[in-house]
């Protein structure tokens, strides 16, 4: 256990404030949770882990709040397929790829503020929300449909109303990951990620995150992505070019910079949580989140950051000044409201909906057979709970279907077992990100060519499918199942 002796009077809590702090258990503190939030933890963050429904939350949040009234409790809450809260009762909403394909600013305030009065209710002050992350490069396998699209100004656009909505809950919103982690081919949850391209192409990148600071975000999450062009050696994360000449000075952002998730691949297998905590805090962030249950990871991360006060290596100053930020944030974030007003609980189908028809749609397919192809889910952002068949039967119980989650053994096999199944039913074939994953595309090939009257349908990025959800969440499924029932 390190002693915090040694150090000057305050400084250990402002320690601790840097700190965002993951933890299990859905009804009891842990103990060593407790230490922490009494020498000044800055926040926690939520996951499906801390979820059973919506009054056990709002238990939760109120028994944290009351060990510290100004801990910052958050949650990433972008809609869409991320889905902490389904258990919770959340607004269904769809991820952003759609709301900016309906373009409709109007739109997307209600379906923000539709998620932000949730967490309000909730007891969670917080949203690491929305991305403004561009969605240009077409083998990223991260951003995706959780950007607004690949048009900085389209991204900016929506940005301004997702926040200025989230802001009038007194709920804190957070662009992310900057300076934009669009424009790699590598998930930085596995790797570190690299965008090769040239400054004057990352400038637009930027733009969105401009548009964020104007608009008064109170965070921005940095992104664990290296740019050569913008510093050679250190992701944004852990860089001092990026976190302070160009955030700090050339966007003039003055709220709380905190970083993604240290246990992060990109961080921990070349710098490890602990030296990335201390990094990070002294290249500009303010807080670091260690997302982890096993909370020894974050007490590591904590004493790393003590020993390079304790030794110099990491400046009083810098420190005090982070804490500083996150008590401002704290001030204006940390209780929650005490009447929280309704919100628009089908503006999200709405949005989806409008994605879907944005584009001419197919006639309607009754008693279909449907094949939902779909990668595993990812475990960082709890995705893949949907599927395309569930939403189709709610609509048209004659259907039948086969749901493909990941690379089968035998794809030969599976798509004859799929085609004996369906028999003369019409065929739905839906695939999610087939670029990405081969084995979807020669699953799909196999069934079109021996039914080429299927009807295909993209979940993911459009690929040139009949009709596109741009998305997986459940809004976005339901928007495609009621064309294809004919709803």
């Amino acid at each position: 256990m390190t002693h915090s002796a040694h150090l000057p009077p305050g400084l250990d809590e402002a320690a601790h404030r840097c700190l965002v702090a993951g933890f299990a258990g859905t009804a009891t503190v842990p103990d060593t949770l407790k230490r922490l939030i009494d020498r000044g933890l800055g926040g926690v963050i939520l996951f499906t882990r801390n979820v059973r429904d919506a009054q056990q939350v709002r238990q939760l949040t109120d028994t944290l709040r009351a060990l510290r009234p100004d801990l910052i409790v958050a949650i990433d809450n972008e809609g869409g397929g991320i889905g902490h809260l389904v258990g919770a009762g959340a607004p269904e909403v769809p991820g952003s790829y759609a709301l900016g394909v309906a373009d409709d600013p109007a739109l997307t305030a209600r379906c923000a503020d539709a998620l932000a009065g949730h967490l309000a209710t909730l007891g969670i002050t917080a949203s690491y929300a929305p991305v403004a992350d561009l969605q240009h490069h077409p083998r990223n396998p991260i951003v995706r449909t959780r950007s607004f699209g690949a048009e900085p100004a389209l991204a900016a656009r929506h940005l301004r109303t997702w926040i200025a909505a989230t802001e009038r809950r007194g709920v804190a919103s957070c662009a992310k990951h900057f300076p934009g982690h669009g424009g790699t081919e590598t998930d930085s949850h596995h790797d570190v990620a690299v965008d090769p391209r040239p400054y004057d192409e990352l400038r637009a990148d930027l733009e969105p995150f401009r548009a964020a600071v104007g608009a008064g975000v109170p965070m921005i999450m940095s992104a664990h992505v290296v740019f050569p062009a913008l510093d050679p050696e250190r992701p944004a994360t852990l860089s001092r070019r990026i976190l302070g000449d160009l955030l700090r000075h050339e966007l003039d952002f003055d709220g709380v910079l905190v970083s993604d998730a240290l246990e992060m691949k990109a961080i921990a297998d070349r710098y490890g949580e602990a030296a990335g905590a201390r990094i990070a805090l002294a290249a500009g962030a303010d807080q670091v989140i260690v997302a982890v249950p096993e909370l020894e990871t974050t007490l590591a991360c904590r004493d790393a950051v003590l020993d390079a006060l304790r030794s110099g290596v990491l400046a009083e100053e810098r420190v005090r000044e982070a804490a500083g930020r996150v008590r401002r944030l704290a001030e204006r974030y940390a209780a929650p409201a005490g009447t929280v007003d309704g919100w628009d609980a089908g503006a999200g189908l709405e949005a989806a909906r409008r994605a879907v028809r944005s584009r001419p749609v197919p006639p309607a397919v009754r008693g279909a057979h449907v094949v939902d192809l779909f990668p595993p889910p990812h475990p960082a952002l709890n995705w893949g709970g949907e599927d395309l068949l569930t939403e189709v039967r709610a609509l048209d119980p004659t259907a039948t279907g086969t749901a493909v989650t990941g690379q089968p053994a035998e794809p030969a096999a599976v798509a004859e077992e799929i085609l004996r199944a369906s028999g003369a039913a019409p065929l739905v074939v839906a695939t999610c990100d087939a670029g990405l994953h081969p084995w979807q595309e020669q699953l799909r090939a196999a069934l079109l060519a021996r039914r080429p009257d299927a009807v295909t349908v993209d979940t993911g990025l459009p690929e040139g499918g009949a009709l596109c959800s741009y998305g997986r969440g459940r809004a976005n499924l339901r928007a495609v199942a009621e064309v294809l029932a004919g709803a």
